[in-house]
């Protein structure tokens, strides 16, 4: 499990991890296995961990007073799961997130990071993280705003195609801000052209 993660920091830091570095990071990462349909974080609690998706999918959604569900967020493997601003301000969160297949991760608590921090290659890959969340986020905002749902559609389709063979309509309908008989007749459309 921790040899994904290795190659995955060693991927996107500049400096690679020396062996003391990856001592470290097995012992401040923690192996955690979230069953299908079990919650990582529940609304109301704490976020006490953000993990690494070693294998499995996730995703981070609210409920409204009718019980609707609202979708944030998908995660799969080589992401990051975690309610950010919970973890970070330790307040309560809004957010659920469950896990939608079986999942294996590392996860690290939020008095752990000085240790994180300690880590060079960390530290630049938690950088580079928080500016491509913020870039995402506003892609995102955009998006919802100004394209069209069909533009959405096709924006998931070719940038995470793993969301739509993963998780069921419903979910990617959420997800888009939609009716799933809206999304269904979306879809309907762009298989035919």
């Amino acid at each position: 499990m921790y040899e994904k993660f290795i190659s995955y920091i060693n991927t996107h830091a500049t400096t690679p991890l020396n062996e003391q570095e990856v001592r470290l990071i097995k012992n401040i990462f923690e192996p955690k296995r979230i069953r299908k349909k079990q919650y990582f974080l529940q609304e109301g609690e704490v976020c006490k961990y953000m993990g690494f998706i070693v294998k499995g999918a996730m995703r981070m959604y609210s409920v409204d007073d009718r019980g609707v569900e609202h979708v944030l967020s998908l995660f799969v493997e080589n992401w990051w799961a975690g309610d950010r601003e919970s973890f970070t301000m330790l307040t309560p969160s809004i957010y659920n997130i469950d896990a939608w297949e079986d999942t294996d991760m590392l996860t690290i608590t939020h008095a752990r990071l000085v240790e994180f921090n300690s880590i060079p290659a960390l530290l630049e890959l938690s950088r580079r993280l928080d500016q491509n969340h913020s870039f995402a986020n506003m892609k995102r905002l955009n998006a919802s705003n100004s394209l069209s749902l069909e533009q959405r559609y096709a924006h998931v389709a070719e940038k995470y195609p793993e969301f739509l063979q993963r998780f069921p309509q419903h979910i990617i309908a959420s997800y888009l801000g939609v009716a799933k008989e809206t999304l269904s007749r979306v879809r309907s459309q762009a298989i035919k052209k």
